[in-house]
């Protein structure tokens, strides 16, 4: 006879492949971790679609993980994960109790998840976490979700989908900071400014180098560095020697989570030139890690201690230029969102 457990079954399209891979995924792994640890009891088991590029069963962090190794393919490839995934929940329907899926982003792991789980009469929750809420979105225009269906990572997504679509997600959840990750001792400020993320258009770095570019005219000796990898980099290089700025900036590819951390708590400016952005977590990290954050995009009505969010190229040079003179002067740790306050968020949500 099998032991009916409450299980939250996660839907993902991508998940570490083992416990030293903290680049996949960083702000969902947090979550999961903590969710985890929050609820030992909780039996978890996340459904990776896409990534590891391999199929298994491993335990991470006392979190069942079944990868599909879809690898991204298409067509035929796509379809047959999807099949395996379903099977995979039928089997995991009949051995536990499942208490709810929740799906990472509204793609392909929503699609599966939203018609599985009308079909068995399971609760169905997707947690929209930032290119999904655009117009456009397949996905979307298929499964028509119902507000109550959907969690928005902020206010901007909550207002972007519902442009786009013409429904309110019902809830949001913004991600959260595990301060436990955190270097408490004192650590000097000897970056200038720090960006970090994926190097793609969408992230816009070459402001990042417009921007040192112009503040190098008033602090020759600024220093900056840019944490990530991506299909930019090779353009950014080209920017970064036409623009002089060899000895000004760095570009530090991929590194571990826990060193990006450590960069942040290392500067005094987090400027994050997205043109799009859900609610990114290095903004909530550089904020508890002691930097100011400079955007263009605000994801939250209220204002955040500390996040300051610009129009223009005018406004950013402005804004870093009073941290670098010394006139916003406040370093102290701010914690807008604590991971444990958004576990316990999605744990109402699901009633468990």
């Amino acid at each position: 006879m099998y032991n009916r457990k409450k299980t939250l079954v996660i839907l993902s399209p991508g998940f570490p492949e083992n416990e030293a891979d903290t680049t996949c995924l960083p702000p969902q792994q947090v979550f999961v971790r903590a969710l985890k640890a929050e609820n030992p009891e909780l039996n978890i088991i996340v459904l990776s679609f896409q990534y590891p590029f391999f199929a298994a069963k491993y335990n991470w962090h006392g979190v069942k993980v079944m990868s599909f190794g879809g690898m991204g393919r298409g067509k035929l490839f796509r379809l047959n994960t999807w099949m395996k995934v379903w099977r995979t929940l039928s089997t995991l329907n009949k051995k536990y109790e499942i208490v709810g899926l929740l799906s990472f982003w509204l793609d392909e792991c929503v699609f599966v998840g939203h018609y599985f789980a009308r079909t068995n009469n399971i609760k169905h929750r997707c947690w929209m976490l930032g290119q999904d809420a655009k117009a456009g979105n397949r996905y979307a225009r298929r499964i028509k979700p119902r507000g109550e269906e959907l969690i928005a990572l902020s206010d901007f997504i909550v207002r972007e989908f519902n442009s786009n679509y013409g429904v309110k997600p019902q809830n949001v959840i913004p991600v959260g900071i595990d301060t436990s990750l955190f270097d408490s001792l004192f650590i000097e400020k000897d970056i200038d400014i720090l960006g970090a993320g994926s190097l793609i258009p969408l992230k816009r770095f070459h402001l990042f180098v417009e921007a040192v570019a112009i503040l190098k005219q008033r602090y020759p000796n600024i220093k900056t560095v840019i944490c990530g990898d991506g299909p930019e980099k090779d353009k950014l290089l080209a920017l970064i020697k036409s623009k002089h700025l060899e000895n000004n900036i760095t570009l530090a590819g991929e590194l571990q989570h826990d060193d990006v951390l450590k960069m942040m708590q290392r500067s005094r400016v987090l400027f994050h030139p997205s043109e799009y952005e859900g609610f990114g977590s290095v903004c909530l990290e550089a904020l508890y890690a002691g930097a100011k954050v400079v955007s263009f995009v605000k994801p939250m009505d209220a204002d955040i201690t500390n996040w300051h969010i610009v129009n223009d190229m005018a406004g950013v040079e402005q804004t870093i230029h009073s941290v670098l003179d010394g006139t916003d002067l406040e370093n102290d740790p701010v914690l807008v969102y604590d991971i444990r306050d958004n576990v316990r968020k999605m744990k109402e949500v699901f009633n468990i």
